[in-house]
């Protein structure tokens, strides 16, 4: 009982956590609370552990390297090492369909092929070979994307939808977010991979779940062991239930079980991020654009209207042209969709 309460507890504490974190992100209190941890923290902690800890930070979170995409390998390695040491030779003792057992592994192979197309595509730089193509894509809605803006990096002027990604030093092309794991912008040439690779990755760790657990099951259902009693301390007979079970299952094959609970909380986790990037792209939005939609429309209604009333506040995509045509923009070749759009 103590191992399910304690998972129970870890997996309710990750998932409030992360939607916690989202809601503050929102609405810019994450900045507000790391200030004040820092704060805290600042006395604490002696000034040349901190300088210590401000370089990794920097390093991992604001220079390009390859740490993540080392630990996002390792991770995977790890899965299916275990995946293919324990859970498929018993499945096939078990007389699994072997199309069922290979599913993980071309989701693999799927995931790992665009994995590989997101680090490597130039998600959209901005050249002086481009910018003026560039600049005829998106109309400027002079709120979040005023006219005649120049990057002061670059000296170029930005196109409607894009930004500098300090991480990279260029400006992207309706630039999404930075994103650490593949070391690369998520942009306009290689959003539909980025789309494609969490896609696969949330598939993945969900059909790794879903055959562990089916195994599990299996294994309790051809043993009778829901059927079983036990004896209390008190000397009380008691039929086996869920709680006993698990512990049962995670003393009889703990790697098994421990895996299970990995890629169960890993398949919640990418499966929300999943649901937040199809919204995005079904109303055909970035994340940069998300984060920075309300809070710069409030900002220019304030500046005209003085006091503006609630509907003046919200963000007004004026990108969104359907979900189809929504969808085209990331999934169809970047070239022909900006060729549609001059004409």
């Amino acid at each position: 009982m103590d191992f399910l309460v304690l998972l129970l507890f870890y997996s309710a504490v990750v998932l409030v956590g992360g939607a916690a974190t989202c809601v503050c992100w929102r609405t810019r209190s994450l900045t507000g609370l790391a200030r004040g941890g820092t704060q805290i923290f600042s006395y604490i902690i002696p000034e040349c552990l901190q300088r210590a800890m401000l370089s990794l930070l920097h390093y991992l979170f604001h220079t390009r390297n390859y740490t993540f995409i080392i630990l996002h390998l390792i991770l995977q390695w790890m899965v299916y090492t275990e995946y293919t040491w324990e859970i498929f030779g018993y499945c096939r003792d078990l007389d699994f369909s072997l199309c069922y057992l290979l599913l993980p592994y071309l989701l693999l192979i799927v995931n790992l092929a665009f994995f590989t197309l997101s680090s490597v595509t130039d998600p959209g730089t901005i050249t002086k070979a481009n910018e003026l193509s560039l600049l005829q894509v998106y109309e400027f809605d002079e709120v979040t994307f005023p006219k005649n803006v120049r990057c002061s990096t670059c000296d170029l002027r930005k196109p409607a939808r894009s930004k500098h990604c300090g991480v990279c030093n260029r400006c992207v092309h309706r630039f999404d977010h930075h994103c650490v794991w593949v070391n690369n912008c998520i942009g306009a040439w290689n959003a539909r991979y980025f789309l494609i690779y969490l896609l696969t990755l949330t598939a993945s760790a969900a059909a790794v779940a879903v055959v562990s657990t089916v195994f599990l099951v299996r294994v309790v259902a051809l043993s009778d062991l829901y059927l079983q009693t036990y004896i209390d301390d008190l000397g009380h007979s008691h039929v086996i239930d869920i709680f006993v079970l698990v512990q049962y299952l995670f003393l009889t094959f703990p790697r098994i079980v421990f895996l299970l609970g990995f890629v169960v909380m890993l398949s919640f986790l990418l499966g929300g991020f999943l649901c937040f990037v199809l919204y995005l792209a079904a109303t055909n939005q970035t994340m940069n654009e998300w984060y920075r939609g309300d809070r710069a429309w409030y900002q220019h209604c304030s500046q005209v209207a003085g006091a503006p009333s609630a509907e003046s506040q919200v963000y007004r995509n004026i990108h969104s042209h359907g979900l189809w045509s929504n969808l085209g923009e990331i999934f169809l070749p970047a070239a022909a969709h900006y060729e549609k759009k001059r004409t």
